[in-house]
């Protein structure tokens, strides 16, 4: 923790040996005022003993006013030393500098850090951003001053350390990590989420040809958490990149303030005073709205020049009429409800509008005036029980992002063949009247996400012609999820090459392996899920040679044409993936010989009994070859086997799982019939998560 003067209302370990009886060990992060504390400290009983409470503060009167001041002793020169190496030069560096000339220099910057680890951590990110040179790193040093020597002015030196990390950054960081003040202290940030709004600001231009906005916009985060500006919260094992981040409360006050000073931010919290001192309102975002606090309109002068809003739930009452708001090119309102009110009034005015997020409003329907807003780039209505699409949405030319209701029963708007320059479409519904979509999809050659929902009642060869016809002109598809279904896609041809997320597992279908399901043509394949009829062992070898895939979810319908052969996992094969789903039956019709799966640490099977009996002669799949294996999920599939048989079965796959070197967690199902592999998308976040 930091040596911001964190305070803490302490007991020891020795005190708890004092008092067995203890029954409540309470943690309250954060305390700003002795009014808070007053308001916890009502809420708990006055018992003694019972129970023991640890408060941390950064301000010395509200610690003595709790009582019970345990000051955070700073790290060790030692410990600091180990924290500084291992950030710039990696885990093998411990305690010494591996480059002599820079030892010296080294020890002048951690005395000034004064064993603060987040001064130390800011410091040693920017000096990794730096060329290893004396000279560079002595620069550094010289910019942080003295004043982080001193002990009773740490918040003062921390804003020093944390503002010349600040500073340090190209224009086009500074403008991103300043507007993620417009989330509140400690909200977890969806990144898509907050890279789309830096779209729609104009903070993100391409740097490379060929490289989308929305991958600029990845590598400005990646840069902002290699310089420790924010905090990795949500993570996704498959794609291996970070999903959502926190700002840290520190580095969130420095934005906060330097966004006040520049009038880039106005943050409103209720209170009768907003954050930003002129009272021209460019960005706003309103985050609480207390009551008995002023209302919006009263405390800030003029908003004819605001060009963004965001609103959290807690002030959504005070969000302000779309009326005035001429020059509006952000509204965000997710997670606000709008059932009750006119919100959504005037929405057609705002012409320059470039992102509408209404995901989680509770809207049941869009105005048809959206046909407007032809500037659109975002459109996010997921998560609403939208009754009918305006029909002036596919006027909506210039949207790079489309999240709709994905509803199985709602149709999709009609004609979107002409929002040509989509990206990202989610959660398209197709049914019985809306066969032409299909054909439309087609036309959406810059698409790189696309999830859709079949509800057909009755697949025919023109439906699967049209489907196939529009994949084989999707060349950008990176992320491409299908659910439901019930079609045959052989005639897919068209390879694909940039294909990181492949899921037709719930009901689309092929004959046989894809000619172009290989290494060479899919070097990015990182999650797959299919369904195939007929499956040979080389199939299971070219599977086995993608170098990237992570997920493997492979289901190969046994009962229409059956398999009487054992298949072989080689050794070496399917070097990266970690999770498997073997379904339809295949689970028990094969044997991982020793090396296979290096990596493969969850393992699904489908077994049918009687099958695995006949053909493989026991349930001996070389389960102990797969090193690092942690949990084994068996779903046995009787097929007429006997009650006797059934529990042969399920004692031998006891035998062989518990004879395994880590010992995996197993669970067992018996009696599931027909079980398919369920949707990836309760394993997998989507790589264009909303």
């Amino acid at each position: 923790m930091e040596k911001m003067i964190f305070f803490l209302n302490l007991v020891t370990k020795r005190s708890f040996v004092c008092y067995p009886t203890c029954r409540y060990f309470i943690i309250i992060d954060d305390i700003w005022e002795t009014l808070d504390w007053n308001c916890i400290r009502c809420a708990l009983p006055d018992v003694g003993d019972e129970y023991r409470i640890i408060a941390t503060t950064r301000i010395i009167n509200v610690a003595e006013y709790i009582g019970g001041v345990y000051k955070m002793q700073p790290l060790s020169l030692e410990n600091s030393r180990i924290l500084m190496y291992r950030r710039i030069f990696g885990e093998e560096e411990k305690g010494k500098c591996p480059d002599e000339d820079l030892a010296e220099v080294s020890s002048k910057i951690l005395s000034k850090c004064a064993g603060v680890p987040l001064a130390i951590i800011t410091i040693s990110s920017l000096l990794a951003s730096k060329r290893r040179s004396k000279l560079e790193w002595y620069g550094v040093c010289n910019s942080v001053g003295t004043g982080l020597i001193k002990e009773d002015n740490n918040l003062d030196n921390m804003r020093k350390v944390l503002s010349l990390s600040y500073y340090d950054m190209p224009s086009h960081l500074r403008s991103c990590l300043s507007y993620l003040s417009m989330f509140p202290e400690d909200f977890e940030i969806d990144k898509h989420r907050v890279i789309w709004l830096w779209i729609a600001e104009g903070f993100i231009q391409p740097r490379e040809q060929g490289k989308s906005l929305l991958e600029t916009g990845e590598s400005y985060v990646s840069e902002l958490i290699n310089r420790s500006m924010i905090q990795p919260t949500g993570y996704d094992p498959y794609l291996d990149q970070v999903v959502s981040c926190r700002v840290h409360d520190m580095v969130l006050d420095l934005i906060c303030s330097l966004s006040s000073e520049e009038n880039f931010v106005t943050v409103w919290k209720g209170e009768s005073q907003p954050s930003s001192v002129s009272k021209k309102v460019r960005r706003l975002s309103l985050q609480n709205g207390k009551d008995g606090h002023g209302k919006l309109e009263a405390t800030i002068m003029s908003m004819e020049r605001v060009r963004s809003v965001v609103v959290f739930l807690p002030a959504i009452e005070h969000a302000p009429s779309l009326e005035n708001l001429s020059v509006l090119r952000v509204l965000d309102l997710e997670g606000c409800d709008l059932s009750q009110g006119n919100s959504l009034k005037y929405l057609g005015d705002l012409l320059h509008l470039r992102y509408l997020g209404l995901s989680c409003t509770n809207i049941h329907q869009l105005p048809e005036e959206i046909g407007n807003l032809r500037s659109l780039q975002i459109l996010n209505v997921d998560r609403n029980r939208i009754s009918s699409w305006p029909s002036t949405i596919v006027l909506l030319t210039h949207l790079m992002r489309l999240e709709l209701s994905d509803e199985y029963e709602r149709a999709p708007p009609k004609g979107i063949r002409s929002l040509t320059s989509l990206e990202v479409l989610h959660g398209l519904s197709i049914n019985d009247d809306s066969r032409d979509t299909m054909e439309d999809l087609g036309h959406l050659t810059e698409l790189k996400s696309l999830i859709i929902n079949f509800n057909f009642r009755d697949w025919n060869d023109g439906l699967e012609k049209s489907l196939v016809e529009s994949l084989n002109k999707l060349h950008k598809v990176q992320d491409l999820r299908f659910y439901s279904g019930g079609c045959c896609l052989d005639g897919w041809v068209s390879t694909p090459r940039h294909l990181r997320t492949l899921d037709l597992s719930t009901g689309c279908w092929f004959s046989t392996l894809p000619a172009w399901m290989s290494s060479s043509l899919l070097p990015d394949l990182v999650v797959l899920g299919i369904r195939v009829r007929q499956l040979q062992q080389e199939d299971l070898e070219i599977l086995g040679r993608l170098p990237a895939l992570r997920f493997l979810g492979l289901n190969v319908d046994l009962q229409d044409v059956g398999i009487h052969r054992r298949f072989t996992v080689a050794a070496c094969s399917f070097p990266c993936l970690f999770d498997c789903w073997l379904g339809g039956g295949f689970g028990g019709h094969l044997v991982f010989e020793q090396g296979a799966m290096p990596r493969l640490a969850e393992l699904r099977l489908e077994p049918r009994v009687q099958q695995v009996k006949e053909i493989n002669g026991g349930f001996d799949l070389g389960l102990g070859n797969l090193l690092s294996l942690k949990t084994v999920c068996v779903f046995l599939q009787p097929g007429g086997a006997s009650a006797q048989e059934e529990d042969e079965a399920r004692a031998a796959v006891r035998q062989a799982v518990e004879g395994h070197p880590n010992h995996p967690k197993l669970h067992i199902f018996v009696r599931v019939v027909a079980l398919l592999i369920p949707s990836l998308l309760s394993y997998v976040p989507p790589f264009f998560e909303p």
